[in-house]
């Protein structure tokens, strides 16, 4: 029997973006208190206004959908130590977001369980893969896994960032391996079944947002997006090797993860400098500096959205059409918006 992979494929995200926008309206109506906290514990928000942070659940049960799609999908090995590693992860980033949420855990003990699921991700096999040296590769990847992890919760400052930024990177994921012909690939179909989740959620995320991802979102999607950044741009197809270094695949990271990367570059740089806890949250990010400078929410939105999908392209471009000029183009690119943003950031409001 033959399969016709762009309906399956397509049915996939349509099916996700159809459960989430019903189980978010269900969540919304009936479980209204999750991630509200008190008064006090609610200054460091950029939106003073109590709304349940539910979006995450959303998230993780899609993702157990797609997942099962997955294993049901033909050509399938079934289980094996790579999806496997991916779910044991992806479970204990959202319960760990969940108590979070729930009762606002220590930072400390956060801290931990993101290492351990680092450990997860390099012991089911999808450790960064760019020196000989395997210790330094998993080192990489232990701070790769819990640095993403904190930037996407970081980025979660501001109505629909977060989810628009991570729409952009799970497309990059499942265009570029659709191209590559990896249409029954777990990467395909779980960066398929994300972004219908996260697609349905943005209607109610987007300014003014009706709910929160909270740390049940930012944490479970803060550790998917990085196992697929290790799969996909750390040791994805790289077309070209420079001086005998595959400085391509660090470009694809820069680029795919431009946004997350310069916004938490830009506030624990600034934090540290300033003689601030980089941990302790504020109205400090990119996003809020320009909003200060008269950028109204929704145009930021949409301005971020814009400096990553140009970003997603320019990767897409350099896999597929690979040429020195792109190559610098990129690299300006990078620079460009980095610069940018981060000088926006010391420059005195009026």
């Amino acid at each position: 029997m033959t399969i016709n992979y762009p309906i399956v494929l397509t049915s996939l995200f349509f099916l996700c973006f159809i459960f989430s926008l019903l189980i978010n309206y269900i969540l919304l109506r009936f479980a209204q208190t999750l991630g509200i906290r008190s008064k006090e514990e609610y200054q460091a928000r950029w939106n003073n206004n109590a709304k349940p942070a539910l979006g995450g659940i959303s998230f993780y049960l899609i993702f157990l959908f797609a997942f099962i799609f997955t294993l049901l999908l033909p050509p399938s090995n079934g289980f094996n130590l790579q999806i496997v590693g991916i779910l044991i992860a992806a479970t204990l980033a959202f319960l760990m977001g969940l108590a979070d949420d729930a009762f606002n855990t220590q930072p400390l003990l956060k801290f931990l369980t993101q290492v351990f699921c680092a450990f997860i991700i390099i012991f089911s096999g999808h450790s960064v893969r760019i020196f000989e040296n395997e210790f330094i590769n998993y080192l990489i990847t232990i701070f790769w896994v819990v640095g993403v992890m904190n930037s996407i919760n970081m980025l979660d400052n501001m109505d629909g960032i977060t989810t628009i930024i991570s729409i952009v990177i799970c497309l990059f994921m499942a265009t570029l391996n659709i191209s590559l012909f990896n249409t029954s690939s777990y990467s395909t179909t779980l960066n398929l079944g994300v972004l219908g989740a996260l697609s349905g959620f943005l209607i109610y995320n987007f300014h003014p947002s009706k709910m929160f991802m909270g740390d049940t979102g930012s944490q479970f999607l803060g550790l998917f997006l990085a196992v697929m950044g290790i799969d996909n741009c750390w040791n994805g197809p790289s077309p070209e090797l420079i001086g005998g270094f595959p400085l391509v695949n660090i470009l694809l990271v820069l680029l795919v993860f431009l946004i997350p990367l310069t916004d938490t570059f830009t506030v624990v740089f600034n934090r540290l400098r300033m003689g601030k806890s980089p941990f302790i949250g504020g109205k400090d990010h990119t996003t809020h500096h320009l909003f200060f400078k008269g950028i109204t929410e929704k145009r930021i939105a949409v301005l971020y959205f814009v400096i990553s999908s140009i970003g997603s392209i320019l990767a897409y471009l350099l896999v597929f059409r690979f040429s020195y000029a792109l190559f610098y183009i990129s690299i300006f690119y990078i620079l460009l918006v980095f610069v940018s943003l981060y000088v926006n950031t010391v420059i005195k409001r009026k």
